[in-house]
């Protein structure tokens, strides 16, 4: 099955196997998908978030969600009124209580079940469950998808508050969490036995656009290494970090996975969050390379200074090495474009912590772009390997056993160039649900 994505940088539409995640910049890039809820089927376009769980949507009635979008497409309310297959989700239901683990307080018959979720960078959505027909495209053919759709529960949002209730000009209609719970809507597909739980992303940060798809991918071949169990997250064994050829001299319990620490994979986070104590050798090897830089710190967080020529003749490679893989950040990756031959260091200090104190290590979109990475819930394992992500990959179709190729294509309409501020970045680190 497939979802439309599409990328507000470029206009590219992203393949009906694409992923969206918010992609930081200074020149900033705003990745979003298309769904379709209810019947009569209306559009809901949202950010795809690899660290919180749960689809939700704004909700008719809700006086504090954006109803503009600089993005060039209308933002919809989804009513329960206007659909013929909408269900409310009972608070004293089955959903209800395994999302819960139990009754909530104040559970009594004919009550909705509560949502409240509130994101790294402060904003919060707040409504009730509903559950309704999701419209989306199913492979059919080689760059072929027919329409299907499922059941699924979702959020009604009543409330959003901070960044989620501005009328931005990167203004969406709600967020679509891909974790690994079961109120997920990955999950929620698998039981109803549309999908397997395996999907992949592969962002392109060159051209814009790129390729998601739920389901098992043939071609390429990518290498895995475990998922760490019982986690929220994406966690995986990170065992050293080489630079320039030379392993950064690190305590061991630096890359300890328990209780709840480890290596995060999250392609809903823009940059990379590393402890202290790896961030200052990391960079300082990096710089190692051109003694002569004059740095400038610009929008009082990045490190940046002036290059004109090939960033990966003078600077070095950067290897995370996990039990079985590794992955490569390339000097492109890892340094960006600001403006007039500056770049800048995309490498960030942590500030998110574990209930223990310690520090997370958090691999987002600086050193997954332009890799195609295997989300496989199956076997609990995540791999990667570099590719071109405007070019296809195979995938194969559970119903018929066929393979087939999907691509990115164009997408012809309105879109937006965001200059000069920080979208929101929806941290997985904070994402919580609560009554």
């Amino acid at each position: 099955m497939g979802i439309d994505v599409y990328d507000s940088y470029n206009g590219r539409k992203l393949s009906p196997f694409s992923c969206g995640c918010l992609t930081l910049f200074i020149w900033f890039r705003l990745y979003y998908t298309k769904i379709g809820l209810g019947s009569p089927v209306k559009d809901f376009y949202v950010q795809v978030d690899t660290g919180s769980d749960v689809l939700w949507v704004n909700c008719e009635g809700c006086t504090t969600c954006p109803k503009k979008s600089g993005l060039g497409m209308e933002l919809h309310l989804y009513d329960p009124n206007g659909s013929k297959t909408s269900e409310v989700v009972p608070c004293d239901g089955d959903f209800c209580h395994a999302t819960y683990d139990g009754q909530i307080s104040d559970c009594k018959q004919g009550k909705s079940c509560p949502y409240s979720i509130t994101y790294g960078d402060g904003g919060q959505t707040t409504g009730s469950f509903m559950k309704d027909l999701l419209t989306f495209n199913r492979v059919t053919g080689n760059l072929n998808t027919g329409p299907d759709n499922s059941s699924i529960v979702f959020g009604c949002g009543s409330k959003q508050t901070g960044s989620l209730g501005k009328p931005d000009d990167d203004a969406l209609g709600g967020i679509m969490g891909f974790g690994q719970s079961n109120s997920s809507m990955l999950s929620q597909l698998a039981a109803s036995g549309k999908v397997k739980k395996v999907f992949s992303h592969c962002l392109d940060n060159i051209e814009g656009g790129g390729i998601f798809s739920i389901g098992d991918v043939v071609e390429p071949k990518v290498n895995k290494t475990s998922l760490v169990p019982r986690m929220a997250h994406y966690n995986v064994v990170l065992k050293d970090v080489e630079v320039d050829g030379d392993l950064l001299q690190l305590p061991l319990d630096i890359f300890d996975s328990g209780n709840g620490r480890g290596t995060i994979i999250d392609s809903g986070t823009t940059l990379v969050y590393l402890p202290p104590m790896i961030h200052s050798q990391l960079v300082s090897k990096i710089l190692a390379r051109q003694p002569t830089l004059k740095l400038y710190l610009v929008e009082d967080e990045f490190t940046c200074f002036q290059y004109s020529d090939k960033l990966d003749d003078g600077f070095p490679l950067v290897k995370f090495h996990f039990e079985g893989i590794s992955l490569t950040a390339y000097p492109h990756d890892y340094l960006f474009y600001y403006r007039d031959d500056m770049y800048c260091i995309g490498w960030q200090k942590s500030s998110s912590q574990t209930k223990d104190g310690k520090d997370l290590i958090l691999l987002g979109d600086l050193v997954l772009s332009n890799k195609l990475v295997v989300y496989d819930l199956e076997n609990m394992e995540i791999g990667w390997t570099d590719f071109n992500c405007s070019s296809s990959i195979k995938v194969k179709d559970e119903k018929t056993g066929s393979v087939y190729a999907v691509g990115a294509h164009k997408l012809n309409s309105a879109s937006t160039v965001l200059i000069g501020r920080v979208l929101p970045i929806f941290l997985l680190l904070i994402v919580i649900i609560t009554v």
